[in-house]
């Protein structure tokens, strides 16, 4: 690493937590044709250049954690990209309204990842897709921000991982509660051994709505096959004729998302293994079905699971209803 690449670096360990453990940390750009503009320009070595890949609901919200950490931290969005047209021309003006500035607007990840000036990159896309495009994101020397699930496959889970480590990349997971100071403090409080052992941890987490699924979806509406490409959006799933809702309701899918598990456990097992410096359960068991919502999912809205961990000497168990919200809680039992 060289010298001129230790401020940024420095800068952005400083900084990470201004944009809810949005850990983007990127080294000097080296490109001929940048780096003779940039040393003209006051700041320009640190300044951090992002670019949203995925330009849906939850892109918006990486776009106000960015407009948060804006000017303290140096930051600037320099490019939007999204199959969809109506998502890109909509994410172009919205960061044209929070940022003052024009963006670049992409159709394919190839194409923004092409941007010698472009520093990192949040991803946003369907569940299934990230994966794929974190690989490709650090394979092209761009740091990254991506929102959890990392995947939903094993085996795509493993093709991040190695091109992760054998880049130099910062890459960060979108688990932003580990960032949150009460988590931090539940933490604490465990390791520091104040609850005594711990035999059990115990997550309600529930609902009353039709979680996922809009019946007047206006996304749903919008959307023509012409205006997007729907093969590219599969991403080597198997073929099936262009469907609007799984487009925008992938979560609900078996093909395309875990639902109630890699979306709300996720996150909650992951706090489990914040707290208790554990990874994978040595085992598990899980039971559910679609009882209160029997619309268009294939994903239950009423799940249960329980799993050990062995060497740590504590059982984990996760329950979500999607049909009554009453007595949400997490329980950490210590002896």
């Amino acid at each position: 690493m060289s010298k001129k690449s230790l401020p940024r670096r420095n800068f952005i360990k400083k900084t990470a937590v201004g944009i809810a453990g949005a850990a983007v940390s990127v080294r000097a750009t080296s490109s001929p044709l940048n780096a003779a503009s940039y040393k003209r320009i006051i700041g320009a070595n640190d300044r951090i250049h992002i670019g949203f890949l995925g330009c849906g609901a939850r892109s918006q919200g990486h776009q106000n954690m960015v407009k948060g950490s804006e000017k303290d931290k140096n930051l600037a969005v320099v490019a939007i990209c999204d199959i969809w047209k109506l998502n890109r021309e909509k994410a172009a003006a919205r960061c044209k309204q929070l940022f003052g500035t024009d963006v670049k607007q992409f159709k394919y990840s190839e194409e923004m990842l092409n941007m010698p000036e472009l520093d990192a990159v949040m991803i946003a896309t369907g569940d299934f897709q990230h994966a794929k495009l974190l690989a490709e994101v650090v394979r092209a020397g761009k740091d990254c921000y991506c929102e959890k699930p990392m995947a939903d496959d094993v085996a795509e889970a493993k093709l991040a991982r190695e091109a992760v480590l054998s880049s130099k990349q910062v890459v960060q997971m979108g688990s932003q509660w580990l960032s949150d100071p009460v988590q931090i403090r539940v933490r604490d409080m465990i390791r520091s051994g104040r609850l005594g052992q711990i035999t059990k941890i115990e997550q309600a987490w529930n609902d009353n709505n039709h979680r996922w699924h809009d019946p007047n979806d206006p996304d749903v509406a919008a959307i023509r096959e012409e205006d997007t490409d729907w093969n590219r959006w599969l991403l080597g799933k198997p073929y099936r004729p262009f469907d609007p809702w799984a487009y925008f309701e992938f979560r609900i899918f078996r093909d395309f998302s875990g639902g109630i598990t890699s979306q709300w456990m996720s996150h909650a097992i992951g706090l489990v293994h914040f707290y208790t410096g554990t990874h994978i359960p040595d085992s598990m068991v899980a039971n559910g079905g679609i009882f209160g919502w029997p619309d268009i999912r294939q994903n239950p809205d009423t799940f249960q699971a329980l799993a050990t961990f062995r060497d740590a000497k504590f059982l984990y168990s996760y329950c979500s209803s999607y049909a009554n919200r009453f007595g949400d809680y997490t329980c950490i039992r210590g002896k």
